[in-house]
């Protein structure tokens, strides 16, 4: 047995169901313990349900009222019956609690944490003026043929019977002067109704004699016409496979024409999707011999550029080895300045 940690006053939720007015109604829970205790309150439909307040904190041996009130409905539900049902869920907490600090993760069951649930019942009730709660009033049958007779008798006798002056007894016989030729008229519509009935019923007596012959007469038949309806059954039964087999041959044979027509159709895009890759095939193969040849051209050109310029390099070389004649010209011109003035000069 679980500890009982709040005791809850009601045990149901009990509304006055009125169509578009709200109803509200209010429990006290009482916290039995030497502890502060946190509750709180869930419902099965929080649209229809307003719970104040839905969450809080109790101190120890301390009571707590909330109040719930219910949405105005719109529409009444069958036998006056409501599935909805509110569970409370109240746990120990430590001192300084706030109601702030309460949530749905302190309710959890675990690590052998104890959480005391109660769980209460909506109950619907009628409003004191509701025809619900009126004792319907059983009329006896000799009553209500008196007050039929009561209303056949005419306005005079009823007048008569009540005691009714004279000045309106006058009133009434002058308005069923004008009415009485009306029901005169009437009284002789229902005379020739029956004299028709009178007349007809012997012919609607022979129409029955006339259908219970054919029904005599039928009846022998019937066997027959069952035995050949049930040959028949049996016919269409040993046709229906055979129907339905040649039905599912046609299907498969127009299933198998649709599905080559589609091959075919698949074939013919695939080659053409071929050719158009051979095209492309043959134009790039001829752009790569095109850009092949232009490579050989372009190395045979480098080549010969580089012959080139190794011989203009080697000339130059060659004419950069030993001293130039005009160098040797103007040298062999000063040395014979030279000497010419070193002859001029005295000893």
């Amino acid at each position: 047995m679980k500890p009982e940690i709040l005791e809850v006053q009601a045990q149901q939720l009990k509304f006055i169901f009125e169509l578009k007015k709200q109803s509200s109604c209010s429990v006290q829970m009482i916290n039995k313990t030497n502890h502060h205790v946190a509750f709180k309150i869930k419902t099965t439909n929080p649209k229809k349900y307003c719970v104040r307040p839905n969450a809080g904190v109790i101190d120890p041996n301390a009571s707590c009222e909330f109040s719930v009130t219910m949405q105005a409905p719109k529409v009444a539900p069958p036998d006056m019956i409501s599935k909805d049902k509110f569970l409370i869920q109240s746990t120990v907490v430590p001192e300084g609690t706030e109601e702030e600090d309460v949530t749905s993760n302190m309710f959890v069951k675990a690590d052998g944490k104890i959480v005391d649930e109660k769980k209460l019942k909506v109950i619907l009730i009628p409003p004191p003026e509701s025809p619900i709660n009126e004792p319907l009033k059983l009329v006896d049958s000799n009553a209500s043929r008196e007050v039929k007779d009561d209303i056949n008798t005419s306005p005079a006798k009823v007048a008569e019977s009540l005691e009714v002056p004279s000045e309106s007894l006058e009133v009434t016989r002058k308005i069923e002067e004008p009415v009485k030729p009306k029901m005169e008229e009437s009284s002789k519509r229902k005379d020739a109704a029956r004299k028709i009935e009178e007349h007809v019923k012997p012919e609607m007596e022979e129409s029955s004699k006339r259908k219970d012959a054919a029904r005599k007469i039928e009846e022998p038949v019937k066997p027959k016409m069952e035995e050949s309806s049930k040959r028949k059954d049996a016919e269409r039964k040993i046709e229906e496979p055979s129907q339905v087999y040649a039905k599912r041959n046609e299907e498969f044979v127009q299933i198998d024409n649709t599905e080559e027509l589609k091959l075919a159709e698949d074939v013919e895009a695939i080659r053409s999707k071929v050719k158009e890759l051979e095209s492309k095939l043959t134009e790039a193969k001829a752009t790569i011999l095109h850009l092949t040849e232009e490579k050989r051209s372009v190395a045979q050109e480098k080549h010969f550029l580089q012959g080139e310029l190794d011989l203009v390099r080697s000339k130059r070389h060659r004419a950069q080895v030993g001293f130039p004649l005009l160098y040797v010209f103007m040298v062999g011109l000063v040395s014979l300045y030279l000497g010419y003035l070193f002859s001029c000069t005295p000893n």
